[in-house]
Parts: structure tokens; C-alpha cells; sequence
């Protein structure tokens, strides 16, 4: 079954999921999202499949504190429609396996979804 990994190849994390996956030789699609931008659609149905609250996927680092998210409860919506925006504001990876998806961070999350 075909696995699709949602990174930033510069990111140490999805290097690290990317070599593992291809090492064990599963069919595998690395998509760049600050490339080709995940739509509304997709990334709700990701976090559908990871079972979490959107708002669950952000990172806490500058554009969440920049924009003052730290401050304030955000709907599911509101935060899809951020991250779309702001695409730092996502943690990754996202590895995405028929109905499941996980955010394989730690690296060695990978494991569920294989």
C-alpha cells in the first residue's frame, strides 16, 4: 500500500522518516507542501485520519507566537485555514497510509503506520 509523506525536506525529522521509509522499500510519494501547498480539503481529511484537533499540528514556535496563538482557542477551521497560510505553523512530518495518517515525530512513530 502506498504511503505519502507530507514534509519539508530541509527539516531533520523528515529526512530522517524519508531514509527510513525508503530503506525499507515501501512505494512511497514525498510531497514538498511549501511547494505544493496541501489544500483545505486535504488537510482536514489528514487530520480526520490522525484523530486530533487541527490545532493540535502547530508548531510553537515563531509564526504561533508572531501571530498570538499562544493567547487564544481557535476553531478546527480557523486553524486549517492558518496553516494553509502559514505553512511553518504545521508540524511535520505527516505520513499518510489508506484511512490512518500520524505525525511521525518522533521519528520512530513511523513504526504505527508500517
Amino acid at each position: 500500500m502506498k504511503i505519502t509523506v507530507y514534509q519539508k525536506p530541509t527539516c531533520t525529522t523528515c529526512r530522517q522518516v524519508y531514509n527510513a521509509l525508503k530503506e525499507s522499500g515501501v512505494e512511497m510519494e514525498a510531497v514538498n507542501y511549501y511547494i505544493e501547498p496541501l489544500s483545505e480539503a486535504k488537510l482536514k481529511e489528514l487530520v480526520k485520519k490522525m484523530g486530533i484537533k487541527a490545532s493540535e499540528l502547530f508548531r510553537k514556535k515563531e509564526d504561533y507566537k508572531d501571530l498570538g496563538l499562544a493567547d487564544k482557542e481557535v476553531s478546527d477551521d480557523e486553524a486549517i485555514r492558518l496553516m494553509i497560510k502559514h505553512p511553518d505553523l504545521m508540524q511535520r512530518p505527516i505520513v499518510e497510509k489508506s484511512t490512518k495518517a500520524i505525525l511521525a515525530r518522533p521519528a520512530e512513530r513511523l513504526k504505527e503506520i508500517l
